[in-house]
Parts: structure tokens; sequence; C-alpha cells
């Protein structure tokens, strides 16, 4: 018994390294690159303008937890900014309720935002950002409400709501 467990900690351990280095985390700052040069700011000037929560969804690509948003049960008539720079992302006669516990829409502002393939839980997902600053907002699904069918998962800290 004492050699199988020797065999197998022997075969376990090397692979056991390579699932490691495998799905190890990656860190990535602002994988998305300010259209307007005016955006590109140093790590120090964006801590600066942004919370530290802010500052991690929008630059550090990272993900709030659901259902603490208070943007998620937002219902008043007004227009979602980009939290970074201020861009005008969404109207909120595109919002509507997915139950995910994210601000959730339907459509966004024309021109407001760019995607990219992110691949960070192996499986392919379209990550978006503000087209302005790079800010990372979060995904885009396939299984939202039509017209468009699309639904575009946001961050509530990478938002700020303006009231019309």
């Amino acid at each position: 018994m004492n050699q199988f467990l020797k065999r197998r900690t022997f075969i376990l351990i090397p692979a056991m390294s390579i699932l490691k280095f495998i799905f190890q985390p990656i860190t990535v700052l602002a994988a998305s690159q300010a259209s307007n040069n005016e955006w590109n700011l140093s790590k120090e000037e964006w801590k600066k303008r942004l919370s530290p929560e802010s500052y991690y969804i929008l630059r550090e690509e990272g993900t709030e937890r659901a259902f603490t948003s208070k943007l998620n049960n937002e219902k008043r008539k007004g227009v979602f900014h980009c939290a970074g720079c201020e861009l005008p992302l969404f109207t909120s006669d595109k919002k509507y309720d997915s139950g995910t516990g994210w601000p959730s829409f339907w459509d966004s502002i024309k021109g407001s935002i760019e995607t990219k393939v992110d691949f960070k839980l192996i499986v392919p997902r379209t990550e978006y950002h503000c087209s302005r600053c790079g800010g990372h907002q979060g995904h885009v699904f396939n299984d939202g409400p039509l017209p468009t069918g699309k639904r575009y998962c946001n961050n509530g800290l990478a938002l700020k709501f303006v009231l019309e």
C-alpha cells in the first residue's frame, strides 16, 4: 500500500502543479486602451480619482458581489454614466431587472462601449468597457429581452446615475 501511495503522489504532485499554473488568476490593469488620450491616466492618477472599490472594478476588471449595488433597484428616469470619465453609457428606459443581482440593460448608447473576448473563467465571454476611458463595466450575454436579446450585466460601482 505504501508503494501505491508513493506512485499516486509521484503522479499527482506534478499534475496539480500544472493545473495550478493553468488556472492561476492573471491580474490585468485596464486591458482596454482609452480611445481618448486625455483618459490614459497613470495607476496613481486613477487611484486619486476613484474609490478603492471602483478602481478595482474599472481598472483591474474586478466584479462586485451580486445584489450589493444600490443601482440594481434604480427605477427613476435618468442616464447611467461611466464612473471613471462620466461618459453616458445607458439610459434608464433600456434598464430591466434580470434577476442576476447587477444592473442590467438591453442596449447601450450608440458608440459608448467597446467589447472584447475574455477567457478569465476559461469559457469565452464578451467583456465590455467604456469607449472613452477603457474602464471595465461588465459582460454582455445573449439572454436578454427583445428587441436586442442582449443583457449588458454591469457592475454598479462602475456607474454613476444622473437624474434627467
